[in-house]
């Protein structure tokens, strides 16, 4: 399943580039994300957890980069776990390409996910509209996270709050809302 995400960072192209290749502080900014370990050669050892509904699942395996563009401003991500309870797999491969946006950043996230198991039922929408609202937080931690590193404060350790199940279905469950009531009221618009 392919999935896309963008957002803006008032920050200039470069120093979010520079931000971008401290992988232990991205995946800060990620909720329920947490590096466990440090593999050599661009590869790393971590956890995501997340909560979808009644279900949590936390998968523990490995992020490996596979590409950096300093050119294009492009690092791709190949990551893959399994269910800690043996519930099921993903993998994951994950481009971010940074842009300039005026004077700040514009960042396109392209993933593309496979499931099996128990997040595998859910619906493409749910999954989609999930991970709309995590890609939102990581980017507002982002933002704040490089602003407290520019301001001199010490971030090392410091990880986003988990990603709550109850939060996270409303606010995905909101978003499956609005979409219906769009394509319910639109042949209105149109007469």
């Amino acid at each position: 399943m392919l999935i896309k995400n963008e957002f803006e960072v008032a920050e200039p192209v470069d120093r979010v580039w520079q931000f971008f290749q401290d992988i232990p502080q991205v995946a800060a900014c990620l909720p329920g994300t947490a590096i466990t370990g440090q593999l050599g050669d661009d590869k790393y050892q971590g956890t995501v957890a997340v909560r979808m509904g009644p279900v949590r699942l936390q998968f523990a395996g490995t992020a490996d980069i596979t590409e950096r563009d300093e050119a294009a401003r492009r690092i791709v991500v190949n990551a893959a776990g399994a269910e800690q309870k043996g519930r099921g797999q993903a993998s994951m491969v994950v481009t971010a390409t940074l842009a300039r946006a005026g004077s700040g950043t514009k960042v396109d996230v392209t993933q593309d996910l496979q499931l099996a198991g128990a997040a595998a039922q859910y619906g493409r929408g749910m999954i989609s509209d999930v991970t709309a609202v995590l890609m939102r937080a990581f980017s507002a931690n982002l933002r704040d996270r490089i602003a407290r590193i520019d301001a001199g404060e010490a971030v090392t350790g410091l990880s986003a709050a988990p990603a709550r199940g109850f939060t996270i279905a409303m606010r995905a469950a909101w978003m499956a809302l609005t979409r219906v009531f769009r394509r319910f009221f639109r042949p209105y618009q149109a007469a």
